[in-house]
């Protein structure tokens, strides 16, 4: 007869296995959401191409342009000059669509298995995204086309996030989750730089392959993604992860008390019960509404702070390009290239973030401190971030790591604690609309970032970083007030004040 596992052999066994799966899953979900960023980048590079001074280039022998004509290798309808409000309008177009339906996407993301919800997704992003390129090769000069493609990728691009961070909410409890969703969350600044550089490839040739290229890569994603996303740990017989611990009880162990599992229920302490308790199948807890989802403690106040945050990191996503081209007067592609390195200071912000956060266990003290440094920064690079190529490089790296620092931590980590809050009582289905709600009032911030910036430019570029500025100060103090509303101030343990996430002692 075949003699049973030694406990000590039998938990490395099950480690490995639940920690190669969860490895999986954090990767998959990245390579996920790396090609949605991907996908909304190549329209920053390509701005300076659409409009851009035909009088130092030299025209082609067949063009059938008047010799007077200074607009000759403008792409219509951005050959005015109003093309910065018109540029600025097809910004919108996708950022309220997407601010619009982000609300909407966290309700579905709930009640549809996430694996069909997120490969749809990208398949239609990855059509979108290839769409507006082709307006180059079918030679579409109709605001009103590019417009429309605009609102369908902003739909239909609202099913990624909420999806992916409920999934890896799912995988992963709530220990290092700071650090784990910090370096997780370097998917948005590696999507930039891969957008950037590829639309950089094709931006001074044929620029539409600069979205169908991203595009292409998308859609295949999600073909990936519909075979191998695994949605739930105990879908592969993995241990449910614990969110949170209070007064030495586990919460997937108080739940199954509450629901009267059977043998769950019982006070077992053996590692081979808890992992049989944590497969077996429990009553499902049922979606939580918007006006529930409201009600958590620091949602309505962290929703707040990322709509001013995301105003900020969403400007420079979508003028940073055009704003190195005028000013720094480097090539379409260089400024485009140049621009990546708020991206990689993107990816030091939200690690250190991230790490930050859990070593001191103060999710809202991070953000504030990180949005206090990133104004005075901001308005540096401004003045002397164009005085030289290192000034440029090492100002961008900065201004990227603190603006985009907060940003990250907000979308990932805060989201999920929030979205595994104790007072939902183990009801993770709250995550993707607490996640939906906190970033899709980030993306009202994002929408009227990029359409301010169109029409404050032409005023002069000093005016738009006052902007920024300010709606970086109003983050903070967003966050600060709120807080104080709540009964705490501005110093120790904010989030586990403000945010319960932990029981009092």
């Amino acid at each position: 007869m075949r003699s049973s596992l030694a406990p000590g052999v039998w938990f490395l066994r099950t480690f490995s296995r639940d920690s190669w799966f969860r490895g999986f899953i954090l990767l998959l979900t990245f390579f996920i959401y790396t090609c949605y960023h991907m996908s909304r980048k190549p329209i920053s590079v390509v701005k300076s191409r659409l409009h851009q001074n035909c009088s130092e280039l030299v025209k082609p022998v067949n063009d059938s342009h008047s010799l007077n004509d200074t607009t000759w290798c403008d792409w219509a309808p951005f050959d005015k000059n109003n093309y910065k409000e018109l540029l600025g309008a097809v910004d919108n177009a996708f950022l309220v669509a997407y601010a619009i339906g982000m609300f909407i996407s966290g309700i579905f993301g709930e009640r549809l298995p996430l694996r069909y919800y997120l490969s749809a997704g990208m398949l239609l992003s990855g059509l979108f995204t290839s769409l507006f390129g082709l307006g180059y090769f079918w030679n579409i000069h109709m605001l009103w086309y590019f417009v429309l493609i605009q609102i369908c990728n902003g739909l239909v691009q609202t099913t990624g996030w909420p999806s992916v961070v409920t999934c890896v909410g799912n995988w992963f409890g709530k220990g290092k989750r700071g650090l784990i969703m910090g370096i997780w969350n370097s998917h948005t600044s590696v999507g930039n730089i891969l957008g950037s550089l590829i639309a950089g490839v094709w931006v001074n040739e044929q620029w539409g392959l600069s979205f169908v290229a991203p595009g292409a890569v998308t859609a295949a994603m999600g073909v990936i993604t519909f075979l191998f996303l695994i949605e739930y740990p105990e879908d592969v017989d993995c241990t449910a992860p614990q969110h949170h611990t209070s007064d030495g009880l586990e919460q997937n162990q108080d739940n199954a008390e509450d629901l009267g599992n059977g043998p769950c229920t019982n006070k077992e302490s053996s590692l081979e019960s808890a992992a049989r308790c944590s497969k077996e199948p429990s009553v499902q807890p049922a979606a939580i509404s918007f006006l529930g989802a409201l009600r958590i403690p620091g949602v309505v106040e962290f929703s707040l702070c990322l709509l001013f945050a995301k105003l900020v990191s969403y400007t420079f996503l979508y003028w940073l390009p055009l704003y190195i081209f005028n000013v720094a007067h480097f090539s379409a592609k260089q400024a485009g290239d140049l621009s990546t390195l708020f991206d990689v200071g993107g990816i030091m912000g939200g690690i250190m973030a991230g790490l930050i956060s859990d070593y001191t266990n103060g999710r809202a003290t991070t953000c504030c401190i990180m949005l206090i440094l990133a104004a005075p920064m901001m308005f540096l690079y401004n003045y002397i971030g164009q005085n030289g190529i290192t000034n440029s490089i090492v100002m961008l790296i900065i201004c990227g790591a603190l603006v985009n620092g907060p940003y990250a931590l907000i979308t990932t980590a805060v989201s999920a604690d929030l979205g595994t809050h104790q007072s939902l009582k183990g009801n993770a289905k709250a995550l993707s609309t607490v996640t939906a709600i906190i970033d899709g009032t980030g993306s009202i911030g994002a929408a009227l970032g990029p359409l301010l910036a169109g029409l404050i430019s032409p005023t002069g570029w000093n005016n738009v970083f006052y902007m920024l500025i300010s709606a970086d100060i109003l983050a903070c103090l967003v966050r600060v007030l709120g807080g104080t509303q709540m009964g705490i101030g501005a110093g120790e343990r904010p989030v586990v004040s403000s945010l319960a996430l932990t029981h009092p002692r």
